[in-house]
Formats: structure tokens, C-alpha cells, sequence
């Protein structure tokens, strides 16, 4: 696997944990521990994710300049 792919993998990853996550945390039979516990694991998984998103972000906007720039030195 190259290395967007292992990013794009990591970010769904992110995106389906956090979604599972707030699921559970809506059943009323989670403890306030529990629910505690939770909310703390979604908050650090939100971080890694922005992370993952902005590395995603940075990658594209790298290689839409890259682009751009073999465009300009084409048409000059």
C-alpha cells in the first residue's frame, strides 16, 4: 500500500470509530464512568484525526501547485 493510501485507510479508520463511538455513548445503560471514558477516547481520536485531515490537506494542496506550475512552464 503506498503511503496516501495508508492515509486515506487511517482516516476512515477515524471517521467509523468516531461514528460507532457517539452510538454507544447515546445508550443510556453506559455508566457516567463509562460515558467519561468515551467522550475522553473520541476527543483524542478527534485530534489524530484533524491531524490525519490536515496531512491529507497539505499533500493535495502540494501537488495542486506542483500542477500548476508545470501548467505555467508549459504555456510559457
Amino acid at each position: 500500500m503506498t503511503e496516501p493510501d495508508v492515509l486515506e485507510r487511517s482516516i476512515r479508520e477515524h471517521q467509523e470509530w468516531q461514528r460507532e463511538a457517539w452510538l454507544h455513548l447515546s445508550r443510556p445503560s453506559l455508566t457516567a464512568f463509562e460515558s467519561r471514558e468515551l467522550r475522553n477516547q473520541i476527543k483524542q481520536s478527534s485530534g489524530e484525526l484533524r491531524r490525519y485531515l490536515d496531512m491529507r490537506s497539505e499533500r493535495l494542496r502540494a501537488a495542486f501547485e506542483a500542477r500548476s506550475s508545470q501548467l505555467s512552464a508549459i504555456s510559457s
